[in-house]
């Protein structure tokens, strides 16, 4: 096995990967006893990595000081015990590589990047960008498909032509399309070091039998252990535990739609937790933490679950 500034990660990459939300005080504050009881939850229900700084952790309106205070920090308590991986996407080269340099530099395992997301490229320019990208990281890569919010896809063409990229080691693939996934495994076959994981709950047992290897899924933020277990009962093949948890699952997803907007799921979760104790429900600007009315749905909801900690 590689170290961290290796040509890979410590240790295979499967199983569930919380995208963990970011505890926030004000907005460029971050909730510290928060953010250590959220790596200790997350630690204690058993997940196989962390991904800091992705699409759950509200990470284009955090300030650089932040993202940089947040990844010593999570390296620091969690980088020893599990896979730690930071999300540095960004629309500046620059800032994506000094964030990957912060990464390496607090002991973290991998980085993850989506295309940058303001000015939409071709697939040759995406290829080029990644190659250029690459060539100067000083940790291996995954790259991270989710084109409702950067309006391109790493199609599964461009996947083969990286394929020939040792540092680059696997795929987060939240497009929601099951072909497109099925496609990409296909392809990534003659990689054995190389994870494709799922972005979205509701396909994780579907892309798990299709020869998936996990989730990066924001719902394990709340109920780790649930999430590990589905994984586990999948892999296991224990059909009747397989159901006993979808059915729990989609009682704790109404979370998600309790609120309206973009980062609707986000501000459940967070609400959530703050219901649980576990970490403040501060959302990052212009979006707003639920109101009085909606955590009272929360509340009910997660009685209705009836999920223990964590």
């Amino acid at each position: 096995m590689e170290s961290a500034t290796g040509s890979s990660l410590p240790r295979a990459l499967c199983g569930i990967v919380p995208p963990m939300v970011t505890p926030l005080k004000d907005r460029d504050t971050l909730d510290l006893a928060g953010l250590e009881r959220l790596v200790e939850h997350l630690i204690g229900g058993g997940v196989h990595g962390l991904f800091i700084l992705g699409t759950s952790g509200e990470t284009p309106s955090l300030s650089y000081r932040l993202r940089r205070e947040l990844i010593a920090r999570v390296c620091r308590q969690a980088g020893d015990r599990l896979t730690v991986l930071v999300g540095v996407t960004d629309t500046s080269v620059k800032e994506t590589l000094d964030l990957a340099g912060c990464a390496a530099e607090a002991g973290a395992h991998g980085v993850v990047l989506a295309p940058p997301y303001y000015f939409p490229v071709s697939q040759a320019e995406l290829i080029r960008y990644v190659r250029r990208v690459v060539a100067e990281l000083p940790l291996p890569l995954m790259l991270y498909n989710i084109p409702k919010m950067t309006k391109v896809s790493f199609e599964p063409e461009t996947v083969r032509q990286l394929l020939d990229e040792p540092r680059i080691v696997g795929l987060k693939d939240s497009s929601r399309e099951m072909d497109y996934f099925v496609a990409v495994r296909r392809l990534t076959r003659q990689r054995p070091d190389w994870s494709l994981l799922v972005g979205y709950e509701h396909m994780l047992v579907d892309t798990l039998h299709a020869g998936g290897d996990g989730g990066v899924l924001a719902g394990a933020n709340l109920s780790p252990r649930l999430f590990v277990e589905l994984y586990q009962a999948v892999t296991t093949d224990c059909r009747e535990r397989v159901d006993q948890i979808q059915q729990t699952l989609a009682v704790l997803r109404r979370i998600y739609s309790v609120g309206d907007g973009t980062l609707a799921a986000v501000a459940g979760i967070k609400c959530a937790l703050s219901l649980r104790g576990i970490a403040e429900d501060t959302m990052v600007e212009p979006f707003e933490r639920l109101g009085a009315e909606q955590r009272r749905q929360v509340e009910a909801i997660l009685h209705e679950a009836d999920v223990r900690q964590p």
